[in-house]
Parts: structure tokens; sequence; C-alpha cells
């Protein structure tokens, strides 16, 4: 242990200016990687390759095992390669942001994409219908990824968007209730569309653990692209909005509104969309109690 701490006041004598831009630099890194697996699978397997490493590491240098150190050094090259295969959804997605970034639309925020306000208003009058009468429901909205593979999936229909057309489409058992619709712009793309269902588990870690695949697929594609998702689930009629991964639940009429126009209004800076999206998550009130919740 004395020679340990001895290493250790060793190291922290040669430390310079240099060598701590080059330990910043490499938490920097490991930093943005984990910002790239939050909230997926791939967070426990991380989590456990880093463990295993640190062990490892410790065994070899703590103790002499000529052999198995041999057997470390031999193996690692290949965990290493094995890496970018394990992790390539969750790389090639952390690209997409990057490259998002350098054209200026790392927030999803491109000039002349917002919605117009009377398609939100469409939008929350027809959720807020939808809720009332217990309909399900999941609508999805494109920003700066293009969701043309999905609306393929789906019934095209390029229509002005309307309450009253909206809570046509999610009438129950009519043709275009199952799956979700997709809106570009002003205009409803298309119905019964098909979303990749979510892969992160996060669902299951939330008190209700039932949920329905309108919730999973709302989650899904808000995790394969940069869109926005609203769910009305059938069971309770709650209203919910899922972007990035997360989803924000029990929403009124008014607060989804307010989400909305975060979205589509781009602020000043990054910062302000950041300070307000994260005012909204704070003012949800405690959860009302609620029985088995569905699709």
């Amino acid at each position: 242990m004395a020679d340990l701490l001895s290493e250790i006041g060793f190291l922290f004598q040669r430390l310079t200016w240099f060598s701590a831009l080059d330990l910043a630099l490499v938490t920097l890194i490991i930093f943005g990687l984990l910002v790239m697996l939050r909230e997926t699978q791939a967070v426990v397997l991380l989590r456990g390759v880093i463990f295993l490493v640190i062990f490892l590491s410790l065994l070899t240098s703590l103790v002499d095992l000529p052999a198995f150190s041999w057997l470390i050094r031999t193996t690692l090259p290949a965990l290493l390669l094995a890496i970018p295969v394990i992790f390539a959804p969750e790389i090639r997605r952390g690209l997409e942001r990057l490259g998002r970034a350098g054209s200026g639309q790392l927030l999803g925020l491109r000039e002349g994409a917002g919605l117009m306000d009377e398609t939100i208003t469409a939008i929350v009058t027809a959720a807020a219908r939808l809720s009332a009468r217990e309909h399900g429901a999941l609508i999805v909205l494109q920003r700066s990824d293009s969701l043309e593979d999905y609306i393929r999936t789906g019934v095209r229909m390029n229509a002005r968007v309307t309450p009253e057309l909206l809570l046509q489409i999610f009438y129950p058992n009519t043709p275009l209730h199952d799956g979700a619709v997709i809106i570009t712009g002003n205009l409803i793309a298309a119905a019964a569309c098909v979303m990749p269902l979510s892969a992160s588990g996060v669902l299951n870690r939330t008190p209700d653990r039932q949920m329905g695949l309108r919730h999973r697929a709302a989650l899904g594609i808000s995790e394969a692209t940069d869109a926005v998702a609203i769910v009305v689930s059938e069971e309770t009629g709650m209203i919910s909005v899922s972007h990035n991964g997360r989803m924000i639940r029990r929403l009124d009429s008014e607060r989804l509104e307010n989400i909305l126009h975060t979205f589509y209004q781009a602020p000043a800076t990054g910062a302000d969309l950041f300070g307000r999206l994260t005012g909204l998550f704070r003012r949800q009130g405690p959860r009302p109690p609620t029985g088995k919740e569905g699709a």
C-alpha cells in the first residue's frame, strides 16, 4: 500500500498543464460516449465492460501473474475491435447528432421547419378530445430527420391537419386507427404508419411498467429520430409526449401546447430551449393513482 501511495504521489508530481489537457480530452470523450449510450440497453453492457477492465488492470498491476497478464494483453485488442460492432446503433445515432450539429441543427430547429400555430392548435384540440373519449392515438411530428421510410409503411393522405380529421382517423375500429399518424409541416403525410418499438427498456423502469404498443412505439421513433411523438392512452386517456428517448406523461392540453411551441418555435439559444423544457418537466404534479395502462 505504501508503494502504491508513493506511485500516486509521483504521478501528481509529474502532472503538467499538457497532461491535464490530455486527461480532460480523454474524460470528454468518455463522457460523450456515456451520453450517446444513455437510456439504452448498451449502458448495462458498457458498465460491465468498464468494471471488468478496471478489475483486470488492478489485478495485473498489483499481483505478479505473468501468464494471466499475457492472456489479457492478447485478448484486449479483440475486445477493442468488438466494441464498435456491439455499439453500432448507438454510435450511428451519435454521429447523426454530430452531423446535425455541424449543420446548425443539433436541436433539430431548422429555420422555416416550425409548425404553424393553427396546426399546433389543431393537434392539441384533437388530443384533448381523444383523451376525454379515451380513444387511443399516436401522432408523430417530423422535425429535422426525414420520416419518409416510415411514411411509406402507412396510407398517404397529404391532408391539412384538423381536429376533426384526427378524431376520425383514431376512431375505434376504423381502418386507419391502428398505427401512427405522421405530420410533416402543416400536413398529415400518412396514417396507419408502423413505428419501431423501443429497445431501451425505459418503460420497464417506470412505476407504470404495463405499457401498450403505442407508448413503446412513441419511445422507439424518438430514439431512432428527433421526431416528437404524442400518445393518448385508450385505457386512461392520459396524454404523453416522447422525444429523444424520454417521455413526459400526465399532460393537459395547456402543457401539451407549451411543449409543442417549445419544440417548434426556435429560442434564441440552445440553453433557452433546455431551460424551458426542464421547467416543463419540473412542473409535473404528483402522480395520480391509476390502474393498468395499455396502449
